[in-house]
């Protein structure tokens, strides 16, 4: 009997396009931010297996949440993220959520405006960057910023896997209002290289994407724990970067995927502006004016 461990892609956290639990994350925070990577990868596979039936995945996305709240199943990911969990005293909301929207992409192959794609990136996005943040105990009000930060990620990815998805699974994130606006159907993913109203499409979605991520840029200096806002300044601006590229180049037919000396180099400028605005802000209060 197919279960989940049998359905795993091999992609490791090593393969995302923005760091999960960096080196800049102290160590004691790394195991349940790991621990919580691969369930919610463990579930992205079966989402995503391209001849597993429909019905066949929702069991097994339901297997994988009845054990993580009931402790029943043999599912190592849902066991070690139950163990962690509790260890730290953390819900399985977080967890549950991003379930809700694997089911979304079992079940729901279209969305209508931007709105609808927002709706789903409460579920599939959003949660992660809670998640993160309530290991390292921050406020809940880091959550708006996290949020915004959180759908643009997933919007990058949607707009990059764009072809494949629709070729692979019939799954279409982009849009529809989007592609009817410049007088196109989802069919136009399917062509090997992006006609030039597909790419006003794209460039749209990509200044939207790009608003966001500026309406989440305070979340590296709202957080405590100044090493998560160093990798929050990261993600940032890998983010940045990525966007531009989409801005400027068709997901068809080009890469635009960041390089390893792109991704280097990005990150160390993150990390050394990061630490500059820390110690400016710590020199300020420590001179009596107020934390911005």
């Amino acid at each position: 009997m197919t279960d989940a461990n049998d359905l795993r892609s091999g992609k490791t956290h090593r393969n995302e396009n923005f760091p999960v639990a960096s080196w800049l994350i102290q160590s004691r925070h790394r195991a349940p931010i790991l621990a919580f990577y691969e369930f919610v990868r463990s579930a992205d596979d079966i989402a995503d297996h391209a001849m597993l039936p429909a019905q066949q995945k929702l069991d097994l996305l339901d297997g994988l949440e009845t054990q993580l709240i009931e402790g029943h199943g043999g599912n190592m990911q849902a066991a070690t993220l139950r163990t962690a969990l509790a260890s730290h005293g953390l819900s399985p909301q977080h967890a549950q959520d991003l379930l809700k929207a694997f089911r979304l992409d079992v079940t729901k192959r279209r969305y209508a405006d931007w709105n609808d794609l927002m709706a789903y990136c409460a579920y599939s996005a959003m949660p992660v960057g809670r998640f993160v943040l309530d290991v390292h105990g921050e406020s809940r009000t880091t959550w708006p910023a996290s949020d915004s930060i959180c759908a643009a990620l997933q919007i990058i990815n949607h707009l990059q896997d764009c072809g494949e998805d629709y070729r692979n699974l019939d799954r279409v994130y982009v849009p529809l209002e989007a592609l009817e606006a410049v007088g196109l159907g989802v069919e136009a993913l399917g062509e090997p290289q992006a006609s030039p109203p597909l790419r006003r499409c794209f460039e749209g979605l990509a200044d939207r994407t790009a608003t966001l991520l500026d309406k989440g840029k305070t979340l590296s200096g709202l957080t405590e724990d100044w090493r998560l806002g160093l990798e929050i300044s990261v993600i940032h601006a890998l983010a940045g970067r990525q966007v531009r590229l989409l801005a400027t180049h068709d997901p068809l037919s080009e890469n635009t995927h960041l390089g390893k000396l792109d991704t280097a180099f990005v990150s160390l400028l993150a990390v050394l502006t990061g630490v500059s605005h820390r110690f400016r802000r710590r020199a300020r209060v420590s001179a009596g004016a107020p934390r911005t």
